[in-house]
């Protein structure tokens, strides 16, 4: 039960109904086995796309659904709810394929969309660097111009995706140190001088690889510049606005996932002859995960809806849903955990899981501490 199932529409009910299904079905009794053998679940992701999960708020014309960020946020919610791990992969898939969608030309689109749309090839985003994490605007990854190529040098680090992916929507540095110098190219998997480094080993995030992407004299046609020379710092701040929206879902996914399982677990469980449920402390605590899970959920979908509206503040929205979701996210299942006792440590239970899948979610896709940065720099007009 939620304040905004009253104001789904029908088709956002289909589709929310649709998620739930095949999260339940497809993901959750699977999501443990993919966690601690390590494994991309390419069968299951590639039956999501069928369903249209590959391209949410990709454009029609090359297979995408053509929702909204409101609808994404509930569907990524719902995703998560089963497997918090590969849902967000399949959030950056969407973020990456609509950088495409939004800013490519219609070539680069009907290269590269349909086969992304049916996840036959995999899209991972590469802005992150081992010098450049929250500083992203210092990346060092140089495209230099040679005729009608360019020449990557540099690497990526923790990529989603890494040595896995197909297509790799890379932001380089065409010009000079500023922001300005920054631009957005697509490297594809085969090309000559790109090469991974070896898969990181992680706290979560195990249904998803993750490697450094490295070029070295990487040399791809200048036909794959998405936008303009110089546009590609504007791009992957677009593009984050709406990761933020998804990562702050995919967080309420997994924090609504523990607090149902709390709650069961309050229901059955006893302790000095009563149920824990009976328990007034235990009952606040609940009481105060349902109320924090509420608040994110209302916040992530203002910011997606300011996304959609073109809202002139939709950046300070995304980061503030961002920064409140997924710290309440990560608290919803620490607490969640500590219901649980002894039992939630276990990996026979959900809850540790979730717990370390959505840890990771207050350092991507700008630290939680960035995004007060940027609400900051909103209010204080600088």
């Amino acid at each position: 039960m939620s304040l905004l199932d009253g104001r789904l529409s029908e088709e956002q009910r289909a589709f929310q109904d649709s998620a739930r299904t095949f999260a339940a079905e497809c993901m959750a009794p699977f999501a443990a086995h993919w966690d601690a053998d390590r494994i991309f679940p390419v069968d299951a992701l590639r039956s999501g796309a069928a369903l249209g999960f590959a391209g949410v708020y990709v454009r029609e014309k090359f297979g995408g659904s053509n929702l909204s960020r409101a609808d994404a946020a509930v569907i990524f919610e719902e995703l998560a709810a089963g497997c918090v791990s590969t849902a967000a992969y399949m959030s950056i898939h969407n973020m990456a394929s609509w950088m495409i969608d939004a800013f490519g030309d219609d070539r680069q689109r009907a290269a590269w969309l349909p086969k992304l749309m049916t996840m036959e090839h995999f899209a991972s985003y590469c802005l992150t660097e081992a010098g450049s994490g929250s500083d992203a605007a210092s990346l060092a990854t140089t495209a230099r111009r040679d005729g009608d190529d360019y020449v990557l040098n540099g690497s990526k680090a923790f990529i989603s995706g890494g040595s896995v992916s197909d297509i790799y929507v890379c932001m380089v540095r065409t010009g000079d140190d500023s922001p300005a110098g920054i631009s957005c190219v697509v490297v594809e998997k085969d090309t000559s001088g790109l090469s991974f480094g070896a898969q990181e080993t992680k706290l979560g995030w195990n249904s998803q690889p993750t490697a450094a992407v490295i070029f070295e004299d990487c040399r791809i046609p200048v036909a794959n510049r998405i936008g303009g020379e110089g546009d590609g710092f504007k791009i992957a701040m677009k593009g984050l606005d709406g990761g933020r929206v998804n990562i702050s879902a995919c967080s309420l996914g997994g924090a609504r996932a523990c607090l149902d399982a709390a709650r069961a677990h309050m229901l059955d469980r006893k302790q000095f002859g009563k149920r824990l449920a009976d328990f007034q402390a235990l009952q606040f605590k609940l009481a105060d995960m349902a109320t924090e899970l509420e608040a994110a959920r209302l916040m992530a979908h203002h910011a997606a809806r300011a996304l959609d509206d073109g809202d002139a503040d939709a950046t300070m929205y995304c980061a503030m849903a961002k920064r409140f979701a997924t710290d309440a996210g990560f608290k919803i299942c620490n607490d969640a955990l500590q219901l649980h006792g002894g039992y939630g440590y276990l990996r026979d239970y959900p809850i540790e899981r979730c717990l370390r899948d959505v840890r990771v979610h207050q350092i991507l896709e700008g630290t939680n501490e960035i995004m007060r940065v940027i609400i900051s720099r909103k209010l204080l007009d600088q």
